[in-house]
């Protein structure tokens, strides 16, 4: 059987992982593939590095949109495959390669079978960081082609490929990054009654910090503030004069958040009190819950399940985050896990999705915009 060519276009994805807006050869491939299809139906803009793509349906009464976003991650890949990544320290370990091959693979479909409403595909940039979506939706490009409805799907390795999980209302968190930066007294290690040990300091605040969700936010609720890295000092006989504490807040309510971040602010406040220093707070990159419209998701959900070759779960809301939540503020919409089937995670070194659920999701998401149609 021959290998799908938007698998062929995963792996070309695969090899050229660009961090946030640095998107340029994903940008140039994307460009250079849609320009191989007719062009009579199809207007192109590009955003940034992001690209919009129309294809004009029977009618153009109303508009049909879909997102997928196209950065990688600075993470050196260890998968081994013959497509590994070309340049080091960057992959693509969330999988959004495998989105913007299923996105092509939708739009080539309707440029050839045409439906009633006008659809439009948003190759979008930055999703990992420092947030694209915000950005984009707010961009004269996309106001001129603001869609009536919008849609995305994220891998989800948990789930057998092809596999489709979603839910109404709340399906990913509120994030925001977290950093921290202290600074005291540095010095010799035989006078520490000379400095302001910053090291000590952070020890205590990353101690300090475990009892914010435990003991501040109500346990029927869920939040979670993760310290991930912590850097300070130089070598072994000298007391650091700084110490960087960076971490990721999580909440499945916008008020836990701002409740979570007030919280963090007197427990700093404290530190540099108690250890005569002082401290910043950067929250970084903050995005938005992915709520999914609840009428939208029950008819999608509906279709889904009367589809005798998909396996459809109605799933939980998860911890995760994703900056469609910003566009899913603005225009009625969802986003759906699609199982990829890997036995490593999301965000991981060796994630390596099953293939066939490019070709399964590419199959799910243009019958479902078939039965959209007028």
């Amino acid at each position: 059987m021959a290998q799908s060519p938007f698998v062929t276009i995963r792996r070309d994805l695969h090899q050229i992982p660009e961090l946030g807006f640095k998107e340029h050869k994903t940008q140039e491939y994307i460009l250079q593939y849609i320009h191989t299809l007719p062009k009579e139906r199809l207007e192109v803009k590009t955003w940034k590095t992001g690209v919009l793509v129309k294809v004009k349906g029977k009618t153009g009464q109303r508009t049909i949109g879909y997102r997928a976003d196209m950065d990688g991650l600075p993470i050196e890949e260890q998968t081994g495959l013959p497509f590994r990544s070309s340049r080091p320290g960057m992959m693509h370990a969330c999988g959004h390669d495998v989105h913007m091959s299923i996105a092509l693979g939708v739009l080539t479909h309707f440029v050839h079978h045409p439906i009633d409403p006008d659809l439009l595909f948003l190759f979008q940039p930055a999703e990992e960081g420092p947030g694209g979506a915000e950005p984009m939706i707010a961009s004269e490009e996309m106001k001129e082609w603001m869609p009536d409805e919008i849609y995305a799907l994220h891998v989800a390795p948990e789930y057998p490929a092809g596999t489709i999980a979603t839910k109404p209302g709340l399906l990913f968190a509120n994030t925001s990054e977290l950093f921290i930066d202290l600074t005291g007294k540095g010095g010799h290690a035989a006078f520490p009654h000379e400095t302001k040990d910053m090291v000590v300091a952070a020890a205590h605040l990353i101690t300090q910090l475990q009892t914010v969700v435990s003991r501040n936010i109500n346990p029927l609720d869920s939040a979670v503030v993760t310290i991930g890295k912590l850097t300070g000092g130089t070598v072994q006989n000298i007391i650091a004069e700084t110490a960087r504490i960076e971490g990721t807040i999580r909440t499945l309510s916008a008020e836990s958040m701002q409740k979570v971040k007030k919280r963090i602010e007197a427990l700093v406040q404290g530190i540099e009190m108690g250890f005569e220093c002082t401290a910043a707070i950067d929250y970084g990159c903050n995005y938005y819950q992915v709520d999914n419209d609840p009428a939208v998701t029950e008819r999608f959900i509906s279709f889904m399940k009367s589809q005798e070759d998909i396996e459809l779960v109605v799933c939980k809301e998860a911890m995760t985050g994703e900056d469609f939540g910003y566009m899913l503020k603005e225009i009625p919409g969802l986003m759906f896990w699609l199982g990829v089937g890997s036995d490593y995670g999301l965000h991981h070194a060796k994630m390596n999705p099953d293939e066939k659920a490019i070709e399964a999701g590419i199959q799910a998401v243009s019958k479902y915009f078939q039965s959209l149609s007028f």
